[in-house]
């Protein structure tokens, strides 16, 4: 199977000048993994209840009656006296949620990932806490690590390209100690931590790859399989 996750994670590359400051960015990213475990039909009890329009996506990424910090992607139980929603080209329907059974939450590095490593990890512990501090949730964090060897990021009419100084570091120059912190003080709080590694020059013609395509694909595939498993123990 193709695996939708990976496919929008790429059209936000690939062909196109990718705007770093986009709020919806990781929420593409995010509502195609619902998709994935939908497709992938290892999980009984995730099938049946978005079949049977018991068990929504909710795009605000908020809990009914409750203050919380917006994750990228919710999924639980519909309001009861609601109908559901379905949108074109989704197979997983939306609608305002009870609680969360799945929470994700989506963060990309591609560029100055030493200087934004902190601030990305505090959000992803945040989010954690929140998604349980409503629940018993199925946690699910995934970030995309650049591994470019030049990068030229885009804010208005301005450019500003790496030049492998200390104040522009290439991404090659930075992955690797960028995911090595992450795992070590974000995986604990998440049921699945899926990195994703890419390149990205982000320059024309806007090119796009995974530097080895069979692992991303492996590992996605092996974190969709550990999620429905754990779905169908927790509820």
């Amino acid at each position: 199977m193709t695996y939708k996750v990976l496919k929008r994670f790429q059209s936000l590359f690939n062909g196109v000048v990718y705007r770093h400051r986009a709020h919806n960015n990781g929420d593409k990213v995010a509502l195609e993994l619902f998709e994935d475990l939908l497709d992938l039909g290892k999980s009984p009890k995730f099938v049946h209840g978005v079949k049977a329009d018991d068990k929504v996506v909710n795009t605000k990424n908020l809990i009914t009656g409750k203050e919380n910090r917006r994750g990228d992607g919710s999924f639980g139980a519909l309001l009861p006296h609601l109908t559901p929603n379905y949108l074109p080209g989704y197979n997983v329907p939306r609608g305002p949620i009870a609680n969360i059974e799945i929470g994700v939450e989506t963060k990309i590095l591609a560029k100055a990932m030493i200087k934004q490593v902190d601030r990305v990890m505090s959000d992803l512990e945040n989010q954690a806490r929140v998604f349980r501090a409503n629940g018993n949730p199925i946690c699910v964090a995934i970030v995309g690590i650049n591994q470019a060897p030049h990068y030229i990021s885009h804010e208005g009419n301005r450019s500003y390209p790496t030049d492998g100084t200390a104040k522009y570091r290439h991404p090659i120059d930075e992955c690797v100690e960028a995911e090595k912190r992450i795992r070590q003080r974000v995986a604990p709080l998440f049921d699945e931590l899926i990195i994703l590694p890419f390149e990205a020059t982000n320059a024309a013609p806007f090119r796009f790859g995974w530097p080895d395509s069979t692992k991303v694909t492996n590992e996605y595939g092996a974190a969709l399989l550990r999620i429905s498993q754990e779905y169908d123990k927790r509820f």
